[in-house]
């Protein structure tokens, strides 16, 4: 209450809140409503200040000053989280001007992306994308408190994992290309400082999921061509990689993948393709769609394929450096696992030592890369083979 009064500063009964007091009840209002009229009526007096009046068909938007913005701004600091306020902060959001400076504080838009990302505000889709694009910091901040919630909370489903994603609107205000180049590089930079793990590459690839699906139903007349957020990559391999399974009989995956195997093949082992960087910006080019590296694995099992290429896009994807020969090395030793549980695969009777059998002759199955590759064939072969999933839980429980 003592707040809300404050913004009677410029009224006659500032002097004595008795008198104040004694006057709102004479009209028949409690203080607590007298306080809510007053904060939505000066909330609607600044929004039509802001949004300008139409005055014979003349805007006159530009007569607000830079320093009156940035003063209603600082104004809104206290009262950001009251519901009656919201109309104001999205008229800030959204208000430009003519200033090539930004105009609001910066304090209040650290203070909104805060109590948004908290769930203490709800926005509009279109403030918040104007709060990121206008305020990088808030949009740094948004992406690492999105990654930070993802690892440190407890998800059992991946369901749970694309709402949560969904949820922070990262996806769908990635549809600016601006804000997809900020996103995409602190996700690289995750993936590096995490080497790898599985759960930030798939926390990747559900995001770029939800772009894309995000981009496909933006109006064509505002939509950006895709291109514009990968200018830098080699654009055949974005093409193909840009193709949603979806889109596709499955009856073409195969050829699909093959394409797929057969282009990336061709540029990693391009003689310009000289540096490690290079090497992975291709690399996580590749991971951002590990859709297809899904369907790849299955259809290794399912499907009458020619193994090969299959096997070397599922070989870079887990050893993408080939220093001491090491995906080579990789490609061979899946390709013996692949051929031996091939064997197996239409086999009603199967026992955990089959299982082991297939692996034995790995060299150096604590190799990373092997391993995951290794568990990512496996674990297809309990799904889909004749006997695998009756020695499923015997299989994971023996090898964990």
């Amino acid at each position: 209450q003592s707040l809300l009064c404050h913004l009677l500063s410029s009224s006659k009964w500032e002097s004595n809140e008795a008198e104040t007091s004694t006057f709102i009840s004479t009209l028949g209002y409690t203080s607590a409503d007298y306080y809510c009229h007053l904060v939505k009526n000066m909330v609607f007096s600044l929004v039509t200040e802001l949004r300008g009046n139409q005055f014979n068909g003349l805007n006159i938007q530009g007569r607000v000053s830079a320093s009156r913005v940035n003063a209603v701004s600082l104004f809104c600091l206290p009262l950001i989280t009251l519901p009656d306020v919201t109309p104001l902060l999205e008229t800030l959001l959204l208000y430009h001007g003519g200033a090539s400076k930004e105009i609001l504080s910066s304090e209040f838009l650290e203070a909104v992306n805060e109590a948004f990302l908290k769930k203490k505000i709800s926005l509009p889709e279109t403030a918040v994308f104007s709060l990121w694009l206008r305020h990088l910091p808030s949009l740094e901040k948004a992406t690492l408190y999105l990654l930070d919630q993802l690892v440190s909370i407890q998800l059992n489903s991946l369901e749970e994992v694309v709402c949560v994603i969904k949820d922070s609107l990262l996806p769908q205000a990635a549809s600016h290309p601006a804000i997809f180049r900020i996103v995409n590089e602190i996700f690289k930079n995750a993936l590096l400082k995490t080497d790898g793990t599985p759960e930030v590459m798939t926390i990747i690839q559900v995001f770029t999921q939800l772009f894309l699906q995000a981009h496909q139903n933006e109006n064509k007349q505002h939509k950006y061509p895709l291109k514009a957020y990968f200018p830098h990559h080699h654009q055949p391999l974005v093409t193909a990689l840009l193709r949603r399974p979806f889109e596709l009989p499955s009856t073409h995956w195969p050829a699909h993948l093959k394409h797929i195997s057969d282009t990336l093949k061709a540029l990693v082992e391009d003689t310009n393709v000289s540096s490690l960087s290079d090497l992975f910006e291709i690399w996580f080019l590749v991971v951002r769609f590990g859709e297809w590296l899904d369907i790849a694995a299955e259809q290794l099992l399912k499907a009458a394929v020619e193994p090969d290429a299959l096997l070397w896009l599922l070989a870079f994807y887990y050893c993408p450096q080939n220093e001491n020969q090491q995906r080579t090395q990789t490609m061979v030793e899946a390709k013996a696992v692949y051929n031996h549980l091939m064997m197996l695969f239409n086999c009603t009777v199967l026992s955990v030592k089959d299982l082991e059998a297939a692996v034995h002759g790995i060299t150096d199955t604590k190799q990373c890369c092997n391993q995951h590759l290794l568990t990512h064939l496996l674990t297809n072969f309990l799904l889909f083979s004749s006997g695998g999933h009756t020695i499923a839980q015997e299989f994971i429980y023996h090898v964990s």
